[in-house]
C-alpha cells in the first residue's frame, strides 16, 4: 500500500530540519480576512505566548513584515498589512525598496530571515520573538567597499484599510503618538463582543535604536520614518527594532522597561530563538523517526503559535485551540488536556501551567454563583469574564464541562516529570472534580454517570425552571404559558411542561439548551447518540424502520432532560443516558488516582480507587456492551433511582455506531473478547475504516454525513483515541498502517499547510479551523506512542 509521502520520506538527519514546517508567507489587506469556515488567513508566527505574530510577506513585498495579526483580547485582527517595510538610499541617491534588490527569505523554527545583496552592501533582517509581549527586528547593514557608506534609511507601514471586504472601508480608532525612537498607535476602547475588545490604553508599538523622524497619515492610515546611517569600510552595523502589543497601561509601563535593555544589547535577538528552538525540537528527536520529526515539528510549531501568555481573566499560560480561527482565543478543558498531554516531555512547565490555566477556576464551595458545583471545572476560559461573573465577554463558558481527562494528563506530566510538588498540588482538586461527576451528574444513583448541563441563565430561568423551545403543527392551548417566536416556535419552560409536550403528536421538534450543553460536555457537540439527526435522515429512518410513521421514529431520537436534585435543591441537568466512554474515562481516573494516592503515600485513597475501578470495569461490560451488532452503546434510562448494582434500561444500538464505542479500550476497561469484535467493526470498510480513518459517525450510522461536525467528519483526537485502543489490545501494526494512511490522504498534513480541526473521511479534505491544537497535539502523540510501519522507515 503506497501510504508513504514523499516529505515524510525525507532521509535527513534532524538537525537539518531547521526550517519552519510550516508556510508562512501571507499578505492581507483585511482586517478581517475571513474563509468560509471563519479562519483568518495563514499561518502568522506566534512565540512566548505572544498576543500579536507576524507573516513573512511575498518576494516583491519584502523589506518588512506582513501584519501584525493581534488577538484583541479574544478576536484575532490583521492590523497592518506591513510594518517596517525599508527602503534605502546611497550617497543621497533615490530610494530603493530592499524587495527590488536580489533577495532570499526564509522562515526558520521561530524565526524570520531575509538577505538582500548588491555590489556595496549587504542587508540581513530578522524578526524573532523576545518576550509574550514584545518582538524584534534585528537589521544588519555590511558594508562590502573600502570606504565609508553614507545611507538614508526609509521604514513604511500600511494599515489594513477594509474591515471583512474591500468595499467595507475601516478606519482604526487609533491616537497615533511618535517620539524621537518610536511611534506607537493606542487603540480607542472597543467592547463589541463578538467582533473586537480592547481596552482604551491597548497599545503597539514600533521602537528604533536609531534616531529617527515619524510621520503618520491618517488619511491613508499609513506610516512614515527616516533616518540615515553610516557604516565604516568592510564593517556592519546593527539595528534593533522592538515592536510590542500590549493590552493596558500597566503591562506598557512593564514593557517599556525591558524594551530599553533590548534595545542597547549587542546580539541580535534572534539568535536566541535559534536556540530555544532547537532545543525544542531536539527533545522531539528522542521521540520519533527520521520521517516523523517533520510533522512532530509542525505540530509543535502549531501548539507554540497558539501558545498565550497570562492576561486578562486567564492567569496561567495557555494553549488555545486556534488563533486564526475566530472563536478559539480561549481555554478550553478538554482542549487543554490534550494540549498539556502532548507537551509533557518537550515542553513541560507549559503544559504544567496549560493544566493550572482550566484549575484556576475549579469551583469551590465559596463560589458566589455556583456553590452547588463545587469541585467542577468549568468549560471554558477567556480573557473577558461572562456577564453573571462581572465582565463582557460572550465567550467564558460555565454551562458544562468535559470529560474526565484530567487525571489522564496530570499522571503524563508527572510520569515524564516527577515532579511530586506538582502532584501533590494537583491531587485533591482532581479528587474534587472527579467526586463531582458522582453528586451532580448521577441521575438514578446507580453510580453510572450521564452528560448533561449546569443551572445556568441560558438553561434555567430564575424561578428555577427549565428553558426550552417547542415547535407547533397547531396552535395548542397547552403552549399558553409560553411565547410566541418565528415559524411557530414556541419559547417555553418548566419541567412539567416539557415531559407532558414529549409524547404530544402536534410538537414537531424541540430545542433544549441542556441538551447542547450535553452534547458540549461530551466534547462531541452534535453527535448521532445525542439525538441529533438532520430532517432529511429522520425521515429516510423513519421509512427504513418503521414503514414512515413518524411517531415511533420521533421516540426513538427524541431526548429527555432530567432535573437531578440534591437535599431538595436543582444542582444540575442529566440527559436520559448513561455514556459508555464517560464511564470508561471515569474508571481509567479511578485507577490513575489510585497510582497517584499510592506514589503519594496515601494507601486508604489508593485502596478506594483501586476498587472502585475494579468495580467500574465489570460494570462497563456488563452494561453498555451489545453482544448482537459486537460494540459499545450508551444506555437510555428511565426516571426513577436505581441500586449501585444495576442499569436498567436500552442500549442506544439504533442511533448508530459512533467513536464513544470504543473509548472502553482506549481506558483500557473491555474484555479481550469484547474488544475483539469492536476492533473487527473499526478495520471494517463499511463502518470506520475510511479513506481518511475513523468518522466520527460509522458509515452505516443513520445520522452520517461526511461534512457533518461531529457526525462524519474525521477529528485526531478521535483517532489518536482508536489507534491506542488498537494498540492496547494487540493491534499495533494495524494502528500504526492506519496512521499512515491518515497522514498521506488528509489533505495538507503531509506539506507545509496548516494543521485542521477536522477532514472529510471520504475526500481528505480540510475542514475546520486552521492551526487547530489538539490535532497538532494528537500527531506528536500518535507518532510517539504508535509510530509509523516499519515497511516505511526503509523508504527513500
Amino acid at each position: 500500500m503506497k501510504f508513504l509521502v514523499a516529505s515524510i520520506l525525507m532521509c535527513v538527519s534532524f538537525q537539518a530540519i531547521s526550517a519552519s514546517q510550516l508556510d508562512r508567507v501571507g499578505e492581507p489587506k483585511l482586517a478581517k480576512s475571513y474563509d468560509k469556515y471563519g479562519n483568518q488567513q495563514a499561518n502568522p508566527l506566534f512565540d512566548l505566548g505572544s498576543w500579536h505574530g507576524f507573516l513573512q510577506p511575498e518576494h516583491e513585498s519584502a523589506g518588512g513584515f506582513a501584519g501584525p495579526a493581534i488577538v484583541f483580547e479574544e478576536y484575532t485582527l490583521y492590523f497592518a498589512e506591513y510594518v517596517e517595510m525599508l527602503s534605502v538610499a546611497v550617497d543621497g541617491g533615490d530610494y530603493q525598496r530592499l524587495s527590488e534588490l536580489p533577495s532570499t527569505i526564509s522562515s526558520e523554527l521561530g524565526y524570520y530571515k531575509q538577505t538582500f545583496t548588491t555590489n556595496t552592501f549587504s542587508i540581513d533582517i530578522y524578526l524573532s520573538f523576545v518576550s509574550a509581549r514584545s518582538s524584534v527586528i534585528d537589521t544588519r547593514i555590511t558594508n562590502l567597499t573600502e570606504k565609508p557608506l553614507n545611507l538614508s534609511l526609509k521604514w513604511q507601514g500600511q494599515l489594513t484599510k477594509h474591515w471583512k471586504s474591500k468595499d467595507d472601508d475601516y478606519i482604526w480608532q487609533v491616537t497615533p503618538q511618535t517620539s524621537e525612537q518610536a511611534i506607537a498607535w493606542q487603540f480607542g476602547q472597543a467592547r463589541d463582543t463578538w467582533h473586537k475588545l480592547n481596552d482604551s490604553t491597548a497599545r503597539f508599538k514600533i521602537t528604533r535604536s536609531i534616531a529617527s523622524k515619524s510621520v503618520f497619515n491618517p488619511i491613508e492610515q499609513s506610516y512614515r520614518s527616516t533616518s540615515a546611517l553610516t557604516v565604516s569600510p568592510a564593517n556592519s552595523k546593527l539595528l534593533t527594532t522592538v515592536l510590542s502589543y500590549t493590552h493596558n497601561q500597566p503591562e506598557s509601563d512593564g514593557e517599556d522597561v525591558k524594551i530599553i535593555a533590548w534595545l542597547n544589547s549587542k546580539k541580535p535577538a534572534y539568535l536566541n530563538a535559534k536556540t530555544r528552538w532547537r532545543s525544542i525540537a531536539n527533545k522531539l528527536s528522542n521521540q520519533h523517526s527520521e520521517q516523523a520529526k517533520w510533522l512532530a515539528i509542525k505540530s509543535l510549531e502549531t501548539l507554540v503559535g497558539n501558545w498565550r501568555s497570562p492576561a486578562g481573566a486567564i492567569k496561567h499560560n495557555g494553549i488555545t485551540p486556534s488563533v486564526t480561527a475566530r472563536w478559539f482565543n480561549g481555554v478550553w478543558a478538554w482542549d487543554s488536556w490534550k494540549h498539556a498531554y502532548a507537551l509533557a516531555e518537550v515542553m513541560p512547565e507549559l503544559a504544567k501551567d496549560n493544566v493550572r490555566a482550566m484549575f484556576d477556576y475549579q469551583i469551590t464551595d465559596k463560589d458566589t454563583l455556583r456553590q452547588q458545583d463545587a469541585g467542577m471545572v468549568i468549560d471554558a476560559v477567556f480573557y473577558n469574564y461572562a456577564k453573571a461573573r462581572g465582565g463582557d465577554g460572550g465567550n467564558w463558558n460555565e454551562r458544562n464541562t468535559k470529560p474526565p481527562l484530567a487525571s489522564w494528563v496530570v499522571w503524563q506530566i508527572v510520569s515524564k516529570t516527577n515532579d511530586e510538588a506538582f502532584l501533590a498540588e494537583m491531587y485533591p482538586k482532581l479528587k474534587a472534580y472527579h467526586e463531582w461527576w458522582y453528586l451532580n451528574r448521577d441521575h438514578n444513583g446507580n453510580g453510572l454517570i450521564e452528560y448533561g448541563g449546569t443551572v445556568d441563565d441560558t438553561h434555567t430561568t430564575k424561578e428555577g425552571e427549565m428553558r426550552f423551545s417547542v415547535q407547533a403543527t397547531a396552535q395548542l392551548t397547552v403552549l399558553a404559558s409560553c411565547k410566541k417566536g418565528k415559524d411557530n416556535w414556541y419559547l417555553c419552560s418548566g419541567n412539567e411542561l416539557y415531559l407532558s409536550l414529549l409524547d404530544n403528536s402536534q410538537i414537531s421538534a424541540f430545542d433544549i439548551p441542556v441538551q447542547h450543553a450535553a452534547g458540549w460536555e461530551s466534547g462531541m457537540d452534535n453527535a448521532a447518540r445525542f439525538g441529533f439527526i438532520s430532517n432529511e435522515q429522520f425521515k429516510e429512518y423513519a421509512n427504513q424502520t418503521y414503514k414512515d410513521d413518524m411517531v415511533k421514529a420521533k421516540a426513538d431520537w427524541q431526548v429527555q432532560i432530567f432535573e437531578n436534585i440534591r437535599n431538595g435543591e436543582l444542582v444540575g441537568y442529566s440527559i436520559n443516558q448513561e455514556s459508555v466512554e464517560l464511564n470508561s474515562y471515569l474508571a481509567m481516573e479511578k485507577r490513575q488516582l489510585a497510582q497517584m494516592a499510592k506514589r503519594l503515600g496515601n494507601n486508604q485513597d489508593a485502596q478506594k480507587y483501586q476498587a472502585e475501578y475494579q468495580t467500574l470495569k465489570a460494570r462497563i461490560d456488563a452494561c453498555f456492551y451489545d453482544s448482537t451488532t459486537g460494540f459499545y452503546y450508551d444506555l437510555a434510562i428511565e426516571n426513577s433511582q436505581q441500586s449501585t448494582s444495576e442499569c436498567k434500561g436500552k442500549l442506544l444500538v439504533h442511533r448508530g455506531k459512533g467513536p464513544e464505542g470504543w473509548a472502553p479500550l482506549f481506558s483500557q476497561v473491555a474484555s479481550t473478547e469484547n474488544a475483539k469484535s469492536v476492533i473487527n467493526t473499526m478495520l471494517s470498510k463499511h463502518e470506520f475504516n475510511t479513506y481518511v480513518p475513523f468518522p466520527t459517525a460509522a458509515i452505516t450510522n443513520p445520522a452520517f454525513g461526511a461534512d457533518v461536525y461531529w457526525r462524519g467528519r474525521v477529528w485526531l483526537d478521535q483517532v489518536y483515541f482508536a489507534l491506542s485502543a488498537l494498540s492496547h489490545y494487540g493491534y499495533k501494526k494495524d494502528a500504526q498502517q492506519l496512521l499512515q494512511k491518515l497522514i498521506s490522504n488528509s489533505k495538507g498534513l503531509s506539506d507545509k499547510e496548516s494543521i485542521r480541526e477536522n477532514y472529510h473521511p471520504f475526500t481528505g479534505e480540510q475542514q475546520g479551523a486552521t492551526n487547530f491544537s489538539w490535532s497538532a497535539a494528537h500527531l506528536m502523540m500518535m507518532l510517539d506512542e504508535i509510530g509509523l510501519p516499519e515497511s516505511s522507515l526503509d523508504q527513500h
